[in-house]
């Protein structure tokens, strides 16, 4: 018999120095790992969860035409966090070495802000605002 398994949608993140990587994100954002392989050379597949919210990383690459953003000289994609305070999410992340690109601030329906890792990925950090009936 099979185990049931429902249908789920992670990001998996290209990286360079994907050991250091996975302590970033577990100091930026409290990420805890859920699985783990690391090859004789340091490169490690790892998926990390943010309160449940999932996605993986590894090093780059290219001969299977997975590139870095570094490599790239930009990402291709950004992720979106919606946490419940993104001001301390977003402070936390930039203590860890994220690069602030614009602050926290409330426009569009969310209270919002971006930071840019330390490997080129750009995180949007926010929570909807809460609307007047």
């Amino acid at each position: 018999m099979t185990e049931a398994v429902g249908t789920t949608l992670a990001p998996w993140l290209s990286v360079r120095k994907s050991a250091q990587a996975v302590e970033f994100y577990k100091t930026a954002f409290a990420a805890v790992e859920v699985y783990h392989i690391e090859d004789p050379d340091g490169n490690v597949v790892a998926r990390l969860s943010i309160d449940g919210a999932e996605f993986w990383l590894s090093d780059e690459s290219p001969e299977h035409l997975n590139f870095s953003p570094e490599t790239l000289g930009g990402g291709t994609s950004k992720m979106i966090l919606t946490v419940a305070d993104p001001d301390a999410a977003c402070a936390q992340a930039i203590r860890a070495g994220a690069k602030e690109i614009y602050p926290v601030s409330e426009g569009h329906g969310w209270r919002l802000g971006r930071v840019a890792d330390p490997y080129g990925h750009h995180w949007e950090i926010g929570r909807p605002l809460k609307r007047e009936t």
